[in-house]
This record gives C-alpha cells, sequence and structure tokens, in this order.
C-alpha cells in the first residue's frame, strides 16, 4: 500500500466501508450532519476512483502527440477533486440551513458511534495517504489526503454536534455545527483547486527547489562565465528544468558538452525527477568584469 496505485485502493475500500456506515445510521438517527458526511464520502468515491484512473495515465510513456508525458493528469485528477469538495461543502450549507429552517427530531447514540469510527478511519488514511504522496510526490495522492483530511475536521465537528444535542436536547446544535464544518470543507477543497490550478498552468517549481538549482550552478563557477534564463515548471512527479550558461568562447564543442552533461546530472540528483534542458551561449568581452575562470583572459587572448 506504499505505491501510489495501493494507496488509492485502499482509500477506496475505507471510504466504501465509511459510506455504508453513515448511510445506515443517518436513516436510523435522522440526522442530517451525518446524511451529509455520508454525502461527503460519496463523492469521495468518486474522487478517489479520478486518482486511480489519473495515476495509470500519468505513468504512460511519452508519445508523439505528448512528448513531455502525461503526468498533468494528475493535476486535472486534483483539479476535479477540488471541485467534488466544494460541492460537498456546498450540499452541507444547504442541507444544514434547510434543516434549520424546519427543525425535526433526532437520535444522536447511533450517530455517536459511526462518528467514532469514521475519525479513526480518516485519521489512519490521510496519514498514510500524506506519507506516500511526499514519498512519490503525487499531486493527485496528495489531494485525496487534504480532502480525507477534511473528512476528520467535519466528522468531529458532527460528533460534538451529537453529543451536545445528546447532553441539551437542542436539536438545532445538529444543523449548527454541520454549517460550521462546512468551512473546513470549503477551505480544503478551495486549497487543492489553487495546488491543481498553478500545476495545469505551468507554475514555477517550489522556492526552495528553485534555489536548490541555483545553488548547483554557483558550484559550478569555476567552469562557467554565468547562467541566465532559468525557467522550471512540473508535470505530475516530473520535473522541467531549462536555462542558458554563459562559458568562456574558447572552449571547444567537447569541453562545452562535458560541462553540460556534468552539471544535468548535478541537478538530476538535487532535484528528483529532474528533467534538465541547457543551452551554452559564448562569453562576450563585457562578461570578463563578472567571469570567476582563473586565467579566462589570458586564455581567451
Amino acid at each position: 500500500m506504499s505505491t501510489k496505485t495501493g494507496a488509492a485502493k485502499l482509500a477506496m475500500a475505507v471510504i466504501l466501508g465509511l459510506i455504508v456506515l453513515k448511510v445506515v445510521v443517518s436513516v436510523i438517527s435522522n440526522s442530517i450532519s451525518i446524511a451529509a458526511q455520508a454525502a461527503d464520502s460519496i463523492l469521495d468515491v468518486f474522487s478517489t476512483g479520478i486518482t486511480l484512473l489519473a495515476l495509470r495515465m500519468s505513468v504512460v510513456p511519452a508519445d508523439a502527440q505528448h512528448p513531455f508525458g502525461h503526468g498533468k493528469a494528475e493535476g486535472l485528477s486534483a483539479l476535479l477533486q477540488a471541485v467534488l469538495v466544494l460541492g460537498a461543502g456546498g450540499f452541507i450549507v444547504y442541507s444544514a440551513i434547510q434543516r434549520l429552517i424546519n427543525s425535526t427530531a433526532i437520535q444522536p447514540d447511533e450517530g455517536i458511534a459511526v462518528m467514532l469510527v469514521s475519525i479513526g478511519a480518516s485519521v489512519f488514511l490521510s496519514r498514510h495517504l500524506r506519507r506516500v504522496a511526499k514519498a512519490t510526490d503525487s499531486t493527485a495522492i496528495d489531494a485525496s489526503a487534504r480532502n480525507i483530511s477534511a473528512d476528520v475536521y467535519s466528522a468531529a465537528g458532527v460528533l460534538l454536534g451529537l453529543l451536545l444535542v445528546r447532553a441539551t436536547g437542542l436539536v438545532v446544535l445538529d444543523p449548527v455545527i454541520a454549517l460550521v464544518m462546512s468551512g473546513f470543507v470549503l477551505k480544503a477543497g478551495g486549497g487543492v483547486a489553487v495546488r491543481a490550478i498553478r500545476e495545469l498552468l505551468d507554475s514555477a517549481l517550489p522556492q526552495e527547489e528553485q534555489e536548490t538549482l541555483r545553488r548547483t550552478l554557483r558550484e559550478h563557477s569555476s567552469q562557467l562565465v554565468g547562467f541566465h534564463a532559468i525557467r522550471s515548471r512540473r508535470s505530475g512527479e516530473r520535473r522541467f528544468v531549462d536555462l542558458h550558461l554563459v562559458m568562456p568562447r574558447y572552449y571547444s564543442v567537447e569541453r562545452a558538452h562535458a560541462v553540460v552533461d556534468h552539471l544535468e546530472r548535478s541537478i538530476s540528483e538535487r532535484i528528483a525527477n529532474a528533467n534538465v534542458l541547457i543551452h551554452t551561449d559564448p562569453c562576450k568581452p563585457e562578461d570578463c568584469t563578472r567571469c570567476a575562470i582563473t586565467g579566462c583572459e589570458l586564455r581567451a587572448a
């Protein structure tokens, strides 16, 4: 279960089990907050199914129509998951408002039990998915982990509401707590959407990875005059980096090629799954003032 596909299949199995529990107990207890939880879990099934499909697509090798591979399938999957999460949040808001308008008696005891089971299962699942997402750098698995984490907060709120209803007899607390917890669901969905959109729009790599790239380039200053035009993006777990290197004009093609090969390997070792493309430029006389290569002017002359 430590692979991306294995984690997604585990998520599907756990969520299906929770759906059965929540649907049955929502009917027995007549609780709108548990019904909202069941609806959220049903959306999780669609979300996890989308993740499985996207993971299969993302590992398909590059072809003539997709020379950069199919990694963007993960970003698209995450965006669709975000839409589902936001839809679930909107459904909870609507249902809670309707219950506030039309108050109905509920039986909280069964709901309390199922919410405890749901919270425990969701905590276990979300932590496992986060570990897998971090290990595999998967946007789709990370989106699923955030989705399940939102379920933990909403289930905790539902549990609190049911406990308060049981203690006070105020049935209005059931939809009120559901309404409050919908905020956590909507926030989680918004966070997933932002990350997915950033990837689909080819945003630059995270700042720490960009700094790793620049530090690696600076470490080769004894062989380079400078560098510029750095561009980066990600597609699924793959990173794409292209840049221009300024090299001494007396370097032979063979020597420049050797420097480029060495630098590409260094970058790939420090930035996982990096695909590096380097263009070389010859230095100009005005570059001498910033050149750190010992004896460069003498050898160029």
